[in-house]
């Protein structure tokens, strides 16, 4: 499997390849300094944009990372969710250029999804009481919040730029649809009610736009492999509208991909 590590342009409405690699690598983050950081084989590289290559990051004793990693606000530190000491998958913080991971998150597993924009908590899901809730606490550790577990299952919340919400993708009777709530778990809306199966919202940075993945119609998870589509909503609500269809599916966006100036993301697609 050949994975493309691609941008797309809003302004242009295209997407360009920039780097095409010979194995597996998925979910870009994307840096204010000019680099994107993926995952692959439980391992963190950066790619820079001028000059676009896979470079280790060094984690120190967690090198059995997914996909679900980011970047503090302030762009000093890295998030990641690691299973090399755990059973299941832990929430670490560490400097962004590299070194010893330091644990946030007692239970687990943890997957990490969103960063406030303040920089002083961290949205994630959580398999607790045999259900995957949606999660907060600080970032420096300590007792977690629940802020919604009214759902079969949820994933993906990330923050608005403003601190006021929290996107996220929640399944109830068969449909996964996008949900926005406040932190302080008030004031749950749906966002959407149509017969895709809709995953990883991402607001954007300037509080414009939601990008996020579209799987077909009675797709079961967030699997891999799949002919996916990518589409763009009103921040506010509203209809969205198709950007591009591609192979892809889990790994794709799993985490927030928004460049600084909200006019390109990075996302990945995969060639059989």
């Amino acid at each position: 499997m050949r994975s493309q590590l691609c941008i797309f342009d809003l302004e242009r409405g295209a997407a360009e390849v920039l780097l095409d690699h010979d194995g597996h690598i998925e979910a870009p983050n994307w840096h204010p300094d000019g680099y994107l950081i993926v995952n692959g084989r439980g391992r963190l590289f950066s790619v820079p944009l001028d000059a676009p290559e896979l470079q280790p990051i060094d984690t120190g004793f967690a090198v059995q990372c997914n996909n679900d990693h980011g970047i503090s606000p302030d762009g000093q530190r890295l998030v990641i969710s690691d299973r090399s000491r755990t059973e299941g998958s832990c929430i670490y913080t560490l400097p962004v250029g590299g070194g010893e991971p330091e644990r946030v998150t007692d239970a687990i597993p943890s997957y990490w999804h969103g960063w406030s924009p303040d920089g002083t908590m961290l949205a994630y899901v959580g398999r607790r009481d045999e259900r995957f809730v949606l999660l907060t606490c600080p970032v420096s550790g300590g007792a977690e919040t629940v802020v919604t577990d009214g759902f079969d299952h949820v994933d993906g919340p990330d923050y608005t730029p403003d601190g006021e919400w929290i996107w996220f993708n929640g399944e109830r009777e068969g449909a996964v649809d996008l949900w926005r709530i406040r932190p302080d778990g008030t004031d749950l809306q749906r966002m959407t009610e149509d017969m895709l199966v809709n995953w990883f919202p991402h607001p954007s940075p300037d509080g414009a736009h939601v990008l996020y993945l579209a799987y077909p119609e009675a797709t079961v998870g967030h699997p891999h492999g799949l002919d996916v589509s990518l589409r763009l909503m009103p921040a506010g609500g509203g209809a969205a509208r198709e950007l591009i269809h591609l192979h892809g599916g889990q790994g794709t966006i799993n985490v927030p991909c928004w460049s600084p100036d909200s006019r390109r993301f990075a996302f990945m697609r995969f060639v059989p």
